[in-house]
């Protein structure tokens, strides 16, 4: 049933990311006005607020999903936290290089060793890390646990990146916008979640079109994956 509707689901995600990506990069770069002290290089924070937004909360909902899979054995948790990881480990590796390019005119360096871009580097390691140790184990069902335990353990991470500003002095500023409002001008404010709502869209995209091909090759063998008009053309 979850293959079918995921097949469904993803045109018409695959479609919106499409439509707010091209919607979101016009109103950033053609729109919205300059920064009265960043200049044209702040532009670069529409692509690496959300990137790295999603990096966090992706590992977060994989975890999730890993650990549901690992408590309650329900296959298609782990083939879930299986098909988000590589999207994950995406957006956090576009998220470090902007961060790079932004921090190059801002800080005068591509890179420095800041609680908030080391805690993000050491987010990509461990995507890499349960993608690798998921692919290096053959049987499906103990590469779901093993890299179960890996996500858990790793989720510690996520509030690190999060409030590192907060515990301690780095160079990396603070968040722009909070609940309590934000002093960032409309424009700035729309092509920021226009393009937050794109990766979004992208991410369920992607992570819908990578677990229909886990679930074919991990049924292959049942009768209805072989009854299944595409895999019998």
């Amino acid at each position: 049933m979850f293959y079918g509707l995921a097949g469904k689901l993803v045109p018409w995600f695959a479609a919106a990311a499409a439509v707010l990506f091209a919607v979101g990069l016009y109103i950033g770069f053609f729109v919205a006005p300059t920064d009265a002290v960043q200049s044209e290089a702040y532009r670069i924070i529409f692509i690496h607020v959300p990137t790295s937004i999603l990096s966090m909360f992706i590992y977060l909902v994989m975890a999730g999903y890993a650990a549901l899979g690992l408590i309650f054995n329900t296959r298609l948790s782990s083939m879930m936290a299986t098909a988000l990881a590589p999207t994950g480990a995406l957006f956090t590796f576009i998220a470090l290089w902007t961060g790079a390019l932004w921090g190059k005119p801002m800080w005068g360096a591509w890179w420095v060793w800041d609680a908030r871009l080391t805690s993000e580097l050491i987010l990509l390691f461990l995507y890499l890390g349960f993608i690798s140790l998921h692919a290096s184990i053959e049987d499906p069902r103990r590469a779901d646990r093993a890299a179960a335990l890996l996500a858990i353990v790793g989720s510690v991470n996520v509030p690190i990146i999060y409030f590192s500003v907060k515990w301690w002095n780095t160079l990396h500023q603070g968040a722009t916008i909070k609940f309590t409002g934000t002093s960032m001008q409309i424009a700035m404010q729309q092509a920021l979640f226009t393009m937050l709502l794109a990766c979004w869209a992208y991410a369920i995209a992607m992570t819908l079109l990578r677990v229909r091909s886990i679930i074919l090759e991990r049924e292959r063998n049942t009768q209805w994956v072989q009854d299944l008009p595409e895999v019998r053309s």
